[in-house]
């Protein structure tokens, strides 16, 4: 388990804080990642589209995702943390199915956080729903 919260939870504070928190609040959530071990961070698991690099590493146990992520950059490592708390731990059918950029849409992360630190976000979506649609295809 990721020991991430749930997003609703993150959404809560993420609306109770000032602007300059709110990179506080990601960057603790970044924090919160487990840690991703060296060898993983490949060109096969890095994100592209990212202006950080960005890195995700799936794997499936009974038919749920869980990931491990890493960035070298702490508010987009914290990016990265919230687009996980969205699926990390659910059923890989579930997360095909999951609208995450609607799920993220609450936090207005384009309204607050530059060009830059959002570009690859599409992108993170993407590979996190491309592999829950190739594990829902295998259960």
């Amino acid at each position: 388990m990721s020991g991430l919260p749930a997003l609703h939870d993150i959404l809560e504070e993420y609306q109770l804080v000032e602007a300059e928190d709110r990179y506080r609040l990601l960057i603790d959530l970044g924090r919160q990642l487990e840690p991703m071990p060296e060898p993983l961070k490949t060109d096969a698991t890095k994100v592209r589209g990212c202006s950080a690099s960005v890195w995700v590493y799936p794997t499936a146990k009974d038919g749920r995702l869980h990931f491990l992520a890493d960035s070298n950059a702490a508010i987009t490592k914290g990016i990265v943390a919230l687009v996980l708390s969205s699926v990390q731990d659910k059923p890989a059918v579930e997360v095909a199915q999951l609208d995450v950029a609607a799920a993220l849409a609450p936090f207005e992360l384009s309204k607050h956080l530059s060009a830059n630190r959002t570009q690859g976000i599409p992108n993170m979506i993407a590979l996190v729903k491309s592999t829950a649609e190739r594990y829902a295809q295998t259960a």
